[in-house]
This record gives structure tokens, C-alpha cells and sequence, in this order.
């Protein structure tokens, strides 16, 4: 992810506040795999399944960590993607990523950890919705 321009990340990041434009543009402007990612987070299983299937695992495996998915934070970790794990780490509010994020001046990932993480805490659960 560290290839992105900032504004693209910045754009990512708004996803998390219920943005459909954004999510829309990302999809529509040669980012479907940050507009599937952010689904995915969301918690799309379509989403999740066009990851793995675009040739996006290591963004598929990022989704399960975050998700707590210790096999999925493993398998980051072996294939060399240690920054989608710091990243999984700074979303727990680890504080070893959020240092390490802040002093190799990534702040925009500390941002999208931060909007990643008020998300997923501010989620309500219905479970009236469960599918048995």
C-alpha cells in the first residue's frame, strides 16, 4: 500500500466514514482494489473472494488479520508483506505499530488505522440478521 499517492490513500480512508462517492470513484479510477479492500473490511464476502480472485491475497489476508484471523497475520508475515501487518497491528492499536508508523512518518496510515478501527468499534449488531 505504500505505493499509493497519499490523496488516494486519503480517499481510501473515507470509505470508512460511509463515503459511496469515494467508494465509488475508487472503483471507477483504477483503484478496485482499495474499493474492494474497504468492502472487504466492511464486511463483504464478495468483496473478500474478488481479492483472492484479482490476484489481491496479501489485501484478502490484510482483511482477515484486522479481522483477527491469527493463520491470515501469519501468512502476511510469511510472505514478506510486513507492512500489511504492521498496518493489521496499528488498526489493534498496538502501540509498537503506531510508533513505528509515526516515526517513519506514515501518519496517513495511522489515519486509516484510526478510521478502520472507529468503524469496526462503532458496529452494531443485529441479531436478527443472523442466516442460520
Amino acid at each position: 500500500m505504500l505505493h499509493y499517492p497519499v490523496k488516494i490513500l486519503v480517499a481510501f480512508s473515507e470509505t470508512f466514514s460511509e463515503n459511496e462517492e469515494l467508494q465509488q470513484w475508487l472503483l471507477t479510477n483504477g483503484y478496485a482494489e482499495l474499493a474492494a479492500l474497504s468492502s472487504a473490511i466492511r464486511g463483504s464476502e464478495q468483496a473478500f473472494h474478488w481479492l483472492m480472485a484479482n490476484g489481491y491475497p496479501q489485501l484478502a489476508a490484510l482483511d482477515s488479520a484486522i479481522d483477527d484471523d491469527k493463520k491470515a497475520y501469519a501468512w502476511l508475515n510469511l510472505h514478506k508483506h510486513y507492512f500489511l501487518a504492521v498496518l493489521s497491528d496499528a488498526v489493534h492499536n498496538q502501540p509498537e505499530a503506531i510508533e513505528w508508523l509515526s516515526r517513519n512518518d506514515l501518519k496517513v496510515f495511522l489515519m486509516i488505522a484510526a478510521k478502520i478501527r472507529f468503524f469496526r468499534d462503532n458496529q452494531v449488531f443485529d441479531h436478527h440478521k443472523i442466516h442460520f
